[in-house]
């Protein structure tokens, strides 16, 4: 048995259980292990002047000694407290007047707390980001390319990007060296800028330290065990010091590998879902983390048994994502950001024409200027915009409620859920909600919720919050207003680094900017769409984002190319109040030509990896893994 209290603490405990009488609960062994000594202190005490009328209590006491003389008791120091603790029982017991005494009166002082000093992960995380400066514009390079022999579904790397693995279709981890490939020697072949799709400019090759199989042993209790067959690697996420990682395969089960030592060694198998495993997300303290399947449920896990420990169903629609909300404390502030870190929770989003007007009559808002009203129908015509309508998909609800079709919602039972779009927003009419899918978020529900946030992206077109520390069903859960005119097929969501906006990809070209920013008021605290974001309608379909870790930047990949949006100023007026005009997004060259499956960006903005495949569902996609420079422009 492992102890881990101090002497100081022990004689706390003795002392809070000699004053309450009848406590039996001291420790069988400890009462044995200081009965000889404890027995001669008071044979000794009681019989002082009496030695020659009591001789056998004496040659007890003097036999104990001897024995003692040779043994030194290993609960030497915890015997001496245990001593003076009974002595000082009658004193303790007797409460204090309050008329005369002061309640810590004779009270032995409390020595402070001890503070556990930092683990040395903390250390090299601490030292890693503690001189960045974030600028203001960012502009992104591909300088090494790393060919595969099949897609690649999945990436992941450690804090400081020191290891970098890819998961595959076929059913390999590879575990690449970024540095070393960035700063060596080694270019690409002509086969292999020939397979990469790289025709000019020089390019650096990938150097790969390991790999290994993602496969289960197959016992056999009857003969010799059969031939493990490998599973596709749909997902992947590692530990910040690449300790471990986890895969999640075609199957529905997630494997806890090693990487930094005995690198490939399976360690455990997690079964839970009914098909592939699409996302995972790490816990805060990568004591557990969240998976994602088509099954349509997100499943949280406790790495500390590796068992499941609470299921998150919606209405059944296949996940495309699930991302764990980050810590304000985790972000650096950025000078260029108007609103500071950790803010979120205390002021009103930017750019909201309802906000402002509430900051003069927080408890009844008066009625929009004629300015704002000119302004509305064009920001309901950019959202319901003939080119976002899909007649496959969206088909209008006949009598214009916006609700799901029939059938009683089991959310609806509960009192302060509604169903159209929360209030301070005027986009139109809501998009169908799915049979069984949690009601939009309204201003009274989403006030109750806790800033720890799990956020599930469904293909459907649908992101849902959930508040993690509410387990009763139906409660704690809400989804984003949606336009009855954009289409599903959501392929890509994430976290702003603040955790203040969530950027969803969708199938028309657009990335919607929605603002989750709780106010504390209940007319303007609801997640309302601050924005959208509209690639060229050559570009195609957005499958990935990721956003910059400074909160003011975002990669949007389509299936040209990849495209780095300023999200603060996009579509924002400048200085004098005039609307900017031409280009505001940058092009990422490297990727050209099908979906790219996942991005990465590193905490300090220095490296940008992107892969690309279809992740199992449908679309082009090419073989090979870019690793991108990211340089400041201050």
């Amino acid at each position: 048995m492992v102890n881990s209290d101090s002497d100081d603490d022990v004689y706390d405990d003795i002392e809070f259980e000699n004053a309450s009488e009848g406590d039996e609960d001291i420790d069988e062994d400890i009462i044995d292990a200081l009965e000889g000594d404890l027995t001669a202190a008071v044979a000794a005490e009681g019989t002082e002047g009496e030695e020659d009328t009591d001789t056998s209590t004496s040659d007890n006491g003097s036999d104990d000694e001897d024995v003692y003389e040779d043994y030194v008791s290993p609960h030497k120091d915890l015997e001496q407290v245990l001593t003076q603790s009974l002595q000082e029982v009658p004193s303790l017991s007797k409460p204090p007047s309050p008329a005369t005494e002061s309640p810590t009166a004779g009270q032995v002082p409390q020595p402070p707390p001890q503070i556990r000093p930092p683990s040395p992960a903390q250390i090299r995380k601490t030292k890693l980001l503690s001189d960045i400066r974030w600028p203001r514009s960012f502009t992104v390079e591909a300088i090494c390319a790393i060919p595969h022999p099949c897609a690649t579904h999945a990436l992941a790397s450690s804090l400081c990007m020191t290891h970098l693995i890819t998961g595959s279709d076929d059913g390999y981890i590879r575990d690449y060296d970024v540095f070393a490939a960035v700063n060596g020697k080694i270019f690409l072949t002509a086969p292999q800028r020939q397979h990469c799709g790289v025709i000019e400019g020089i390019m650096k090759a990938g150097q790969i330290r390991c790999w290994w199989e993602n496969a289960i042993p197959v016992v056999n209790p009857e003969g010799p065990n059969g031939e493990a067959p490998l599973y596709p690697v749909y997902s992947l996420a590692m530990q910040s010091d690449a300790l471990w990682s986890l895969a999640g395969s075609d199957q529905g089960h997630v494997c806890l590998h090693t990487v930094r030592h005995s690198p490939g060694r399976l360690c455990h198998v997690m079964h839970g879902h009914r098909g592939p495993v699409s996302a995972l997300s790490l816990q805060h303290d990568e004591k557990g983390f969240f998976s994602a399947g088509w099954d349509g449920e997100a499943i949280h896990w406790d790495l500390n048994t590796g068992q499941m420990a609470r299921r998150f169903s919606a209405h059944g629609a296949q996940l495309a994502g699930v991302a764990v909300r980050p810590l304000s404390t985790n972000f650096i502030h950025n000078p260029y950001n108007t609103i500071t870190a950790g803010s979120e929770f205390t002021v009103s989003m930017r750019g909201s024409r309802d906000d402002q007007q509430m900051n003069h009559a927080p408890s009844m808002p008066p009625p929009p200027p004629p300015q704002a009203l000119n302004q509305a129908p064009k920001q309901e015509d950019d959202v319901k915009s003939e080119a976002s309508y899909d007649p496959l998909f969206d088909e209008p609800d006949a009598e214009g409620d916006g609700d799901g079709p029939g059938g009683q919602n089991p959310y609806t039972s509960f009192p302060g859920y509604g169903h159209g779009p929360p209030n301070g927003q005027h986009l139109g009419r809501g998009a169908i909600a799915p049979k069984g899918a949690p009601p939009v978020l309204d201003p009274t529900t989403y006030a109750t919720f806790s800033p720890d946030l799990l956020m599930t992206a469904h293909v459907d077109g649908q992101v849902i919050l959930w508040d993690r520390r509410v387990n009763t069903p139906g409660r704690g859960v809400g989804r984003l207003w949606m336009s009855e005119k954009t289409p599903p097929w959501l392929m890509s969501a994430c976290w702003s680094a603040d955790g203040a906006q969530i950027y969803a990809g969708r199938r028309n070209g657009t990335v919607e900017i929605y603002d989750v920013r709780q106010t504390g008021r209940a007319a303007s605290g609801t997640p309302k769409i601050l924005k959208t974001l509209r690639n060229p309608g050559s570009s195609g379909v957005v499958s990935c984002v990721v956003a910059f870790p400074d909160g003011r930047h975002l990669a949007c990949a389509s299936t040209d190319n990849i495209r780095l949006w300023n999200v603060a100023e996009a579509g924002e007026p400048d200085a004098s109040g005039k609307m900017k005009s031409g280009v505001q997004f940058k092009i990422i060259p490297g990727h050209h030509g099908g979906y790219v499956s996942q991005m990465l960006v590193d905490p300090a903005a220095r490296f940008l990896v992107s892969a690309s495949s279809n992740r199992g569902w449908h679309g082009e996609h090419t073989k090979t893994v870019f690793v991108h420079e990211v340089k400041h422009q201050f």
